[in-house]
């Protein structure tokens, strides 16, 4: 029967919620938070395609998107009711009308909501088809390590290209996001799917340089973010109640609960850091640990 002991699901928990959204890759922390304190139980199991990890992974997920829906319902209630809005408008504009993002008269929320759902394919394509092989590829600590260094690299870039506009430059705001941009700053999560790489680190990179400030490029990171990282633990969560669950589940739901409660103040936290401050610190935090973990595990 698996073992996980109730700190380790408490620690992971903690681990899980804080780093999906802080921009260091809570993928990458997974796989060396375990390694750098000896559990040597977790570490074995990253790299093992069914492992009782990765199902209690699965409950982490749930709980993640859980705390980020909580901190955002105002906003999605408002997203939901957009899209309640325009279908009530179909019989008199026509079902065409739902697509021409570009029409002053649509629904604002319902034109975000489309711009998320679009900006979504890319990695739900992608993640259910490889994302299996690659956390077995690549899940080690010394591979995290690297990719850990080229977020930080990746987040340096976004504010060279955000300075780059210069500092009184006009920027994009969500509303008025193009499709293709959204496209564009949704397709960066799939590098989020190599242990190490950040999904918000990624895709608030690219909200920058396709000309969002950081306040907005972080409240569209985390929008993103939230039904992928959903549909990603909802997708598994059977397995949770299978073989592999055995002798874990209770420790998941603790860890979930702590997850969620993470996830959610880190949010709180983020979405007021990004109001006056940069990705600097935390690109600096990447390239200085991953470094420091590259010669631990070297």
């Amino acid at each position: 029967m698996a073992h996980l002991s109730y700190l380790q699901a408490i620690v992971m928990g903690l681990v899980q919620g804080l780093t999906e959204l802080f921009p260091v890759s809570s993928l990458g922390h997974g796989v060396l938070v375990p390694a750098l304190l000896g559990w040597h139980n977790l570490v074995s199991s990253q790299t093992q395609t069914e492992s009782f990890f990765l199902v209690v992974l699965v409950a982490l997920h749930v709980g993640t998107a859980l705390g980020l829906l909580l901190f955002y319902r105002r906003t999605w209630i408002r997203l939901l009711g957009g899209l309640t809005r325009q279908l009530r408008r179909t019989p008199e504009t026509g079902v065409g009308a739902l697509w021409r993002l570009n029409d002053p008269a649509l629904d604002p929320h319902y034109r975000l909501l489309v711009l998320l759902a679009l900006a979504s394919i890319p990695v739900g394509l992608v993640g259910f088809t490889l994302q299996s092989k690659l956390r077995e590829l690549f899940a080690t600590p010394l591979a995290t390590c690297a990719f850990l260094i080229v977020n930080g690299l990746i987040l340096l870039l976004g504010e060279w290209l955000r300075r780059g506009r210069g500092r009184h430059a006009r920027g994009v705001r969500v509303g008025s996001l193009t499709p293709g941009r959204a496209v564009g700053i949704g397709s960066s999560e799939v590098l989020a799917l190599l242990a190490g790489i950040s999904r918000s680190g990624v895709t608030m990179a690219a909200g920058l340089a396709g000309g969002l400030d950081h306040e907005d490029a972080a409240n569209f990171s985390f929008l993103l973010a939230t039904p992928v990282i959903l549909a990603a633990g909802l997708d598994k969560v059977p397995a949770l109640f299978g073989p592999l669950g055995d002798g874990v589940r209770t420790q998941a739901l603790v860890g979930a609960l702590v997850a969620l409660a993470a996830a959610y103040a880190a949010t709180r936290f983020l979405t007021r850091w990004f109001q006056t401050r940069t990705l600097t610190p935390f690109a600096i935090y990447c390239v200085v640990v991953g470094a420091l973990c590259a010669v631990r595990f070297g």
